[in-house]
């Protein structure tokens, strides 16, 4: 079995979250034993973030280091444990919300699309919105996805 950045690569649709974990200087955290959890936004999700919040978060080296740990949670968190979860702790420090319901799991207000790509050093979750902190978002003003 690969880890979660080799994983992710062969999926071939986190290309973006990819290039983001390199240049946040987070790849060595997600190449060691972990577990870790990703929160992985797909390409798309990128894609769709709203284009004035993605250059404020991109030229703000900072920022952009606290949006790419926002994705990643500690320990090996699966389907059967965020069904059980309220709220997780992100490796940037911030609480996820997760929410419940008949259409499925959501974290913040991203649908997770996929559960449980187990990988050698954790598991992946794909969602389909870029999650950012709320500390980030009131830095940048107000933000409606």
């Amino acid at each position: 079995m690969a880890n979660l950045l080799e994983t992710a690569a062969k999926a071939g649709s986190f290309k973006t979250l990819l290039a983001a974990v390199e240049k946040s200087g987070l790849k060595e955290i997600l190449e060691s034993p972990g577990p870790y959890t990703i929160l992985a936004p797909t390409d798309e999700a990128f894609e769709n973030m709203p284009e004035e919040l993605r250059h404020n978060v991109i030229d703000d080296p900072e920022k952009f280091k606290r949006v790419v740990a926002y994705h990643i949670l500690f320990g090996d968190v699966r389907s059967d444990d965020l069904a059980q979860i309220t709220e997780a702790p992100s490796f940037e420090g911030s609480i996820i919300a997760v929410e419940h319901s008949d259409g499925g799991v959501k974290v913040n207000d991203a649908s997770v699309t996929q559960m449980d790509i187990l990988t050698d050093n954790g598991v992946i979750h794909v969602i389909d919105a870029v999650l950012v902190p709320v500390l980030v978002e009131a830095e940048h003003g107000e933000f409606n996805p």
